[in-house]
């Protein structure tokens, strides 16, 4: 189940990211791919903009959803050592002696 979850999560990701750079925007973003007028080839320029504007809010809706689901899902299965510190992880230190300094060379005379 999680799996269907993730990559249904990652395939709205990529679709909502190229539904945003598709829109027409003052600089022309990439509505111009495709060459002539770009993505207004197969509709017209208020038909385009209207699918586009609708299929984004029904993409950013999903992405909300999945994101949710993640975060919900996720949250139920934590496991006591993901709940602890990174700190808190890290073994505790053993009382190991201070190396022995070592003598100085005895001065040849």
């Amino acid at each position: 189940m999680i799996t269907v979850l993730l990559v249904s999560h990652l395939l709205v990701a990529i679709f909502l990211v190229a539904f945003i750079l598709l829109q027409r925007s003052s600089g022309g973003a990439l509505s111009g791919l495709g060459g002539g007028s770009g993505a207004s080839n197969f509709l017209t320029a208020r038909g385009t903009g209207n699918f586009l504007t609708r299929a984004t809010a029904i993409l950013a809706t999903l992405f909300f959803i999945t994101s949710m689901s993640l975060s919900l899902y996720y949250k139920g299965h934590n496991n006591s050592e993901t709940t602890k510190s990174i700190l808190e992880q890290i073994p505790a230190e053993q009382n190991v002696p201070a190396p022995a300094m070592p003598s100085a060379p005895a001065a040849e005379q």
